[in-house]
Parts: C-alpha cells; structure tokens; sequence
C-alpha cells in the first residue's frame, strides 16, 4: 500500500464528545472518514467543499507537506470514488462480491498519474509541486486497489460494537482485531460484558 508517514492514527472526535485514536489501516479507508453513502456515513460528510478535503489530507497518513490543487469536478470525483470504495470495502468485510460498477469507478480513478513524491535538499521527503486533485484521487485509488487485492483482503473488517460502522483492516501480527479503537468500542464493550456478568451473578 502507499508509503506513508510514521505516525498512522488519526485522532477523531465523536458527536457525544469523546476524542480517540482510530488506525484505518490503509490510507484509502482514511477516505472513508469523510463521510459517504447511506444516513449513517451522510452524518459525517465533509467533501461538500474543498476545504474538507484539504483538511483530511493535513489529518490523514499521507507524508505532511502535500499542496494539493482541487477543482469542483475532481472534488465530485474524489465523492464518487470514495462511495463507491465505502461499497467495495464493505462487501470484502462481509464475504460478498465486489460491485462491478463501483469497481469501474475505481480502475477509472487508479488509471490516471498518482502523486509523485520527491527528496527535499535537506534529504527529507516531500511532494513534487503542482499536484492535483487527480493525482491525489490516482493516489488514493491505487492504494485501494492495493489493499483489497493484496494480504490484508481477508481482514477489512467492521467495528464489532453494534453501534459503530468504522471499516478497518487488521494488519496487526496476530490478526485478531476487533474493534475500531479500544479506547471507544473495546472499552465500552468490555463494560457492557461485565455488568452483563455482574448482573447474570446476582441474579
């Protein structure tokens, strides 16, 4: 999957207030944080405006650095496309076969030139100027492509609380990652599981 910064968390805040750390596990699931298809993801669109998508970049795994250009059309492209990988991902994580219109969307976007990354003077990593919304979109796409064909196909899964709808892929050594942070949903759940004891105790 794409190269990308050290540091691979992103600190979300949910509407009741709590702040947690959240490891999508590829850069392309990041994209899904901005909203999507469907009431639930709807609630958290924030691509209604460049500005949104300028702000997930400084947020999301990508190198720091990135400029990125982005015209009305390739904002609709990047919506398009991220709706149609919120399809994909969801249909991995549960067993079914992958759209093929929503696989269009996404060999369409992957087809055209990525970002290109460059050595700064100084020996660190930076961006080539002149990037694009397109590029960023191409960019995104591979790395989709990348994760749904490649070792971590099998382990894109769905929040296990029954109140969360975060895709993420386990790419912990021993695989067995349930929730989408354990400082929201496995904390919560494991309260839940022990008033569940305590009470089936009392009883």
């Amino acid at each position: 999957m794409t190269e990308t910064a050290t540091t691979t968390a992103m600190t979300l805040r949910h509407r009741d207030g709590q702040v947690f750390r959240f490891d999508a596990g590829a850069l392309c699931l990041e994209l899904l944080l901005t909203g999507g298809p469907g009431p639930v993801a709807a609630q958290y669109e924030v691509l209604d405006g460049v500005e949104g998508l300028h702000a997930w970049v400084r947020d999301c795994r990508l190198d720091p650095g990135l400029d990125v250009a982005v015209s009305p059309e390739e904002l609709a492209a990047v919506r398009a496309t991220r709706d149609a990988l919120w399809r994909l991902a969801l249909a991995r994580a549960q067993g079914e076969p992958l759209p093929v219109a929503d696989l269009d969307v996404l060999n369409a976007a992957a087809a055209s030139a990525p970002l290109v990354p460059r050595i700064a003077p100084d020996g660190s990593r930076a961006w080539a100027p002149g990037a694009t919304g397109t590029a960023l979109l191409a960019t995104l796409a591979r790395d989709a492509v990348d994760l749904l064909t490649g070792p971590y196909a099998d382990r894109i899964r769905v929040c296990g609380a029954e109140n969360c709808a975060l895709l993420f892929a386990d790419t912990s050594r021993p695989g067995r990652r349930r929730w989408c942070s354990m400082d929201r949903c496995g904390n919560r759940q494991k309260a839940r599981a022990h008033r569940a004891r305590a009470q089936a105790e009392g009883s």
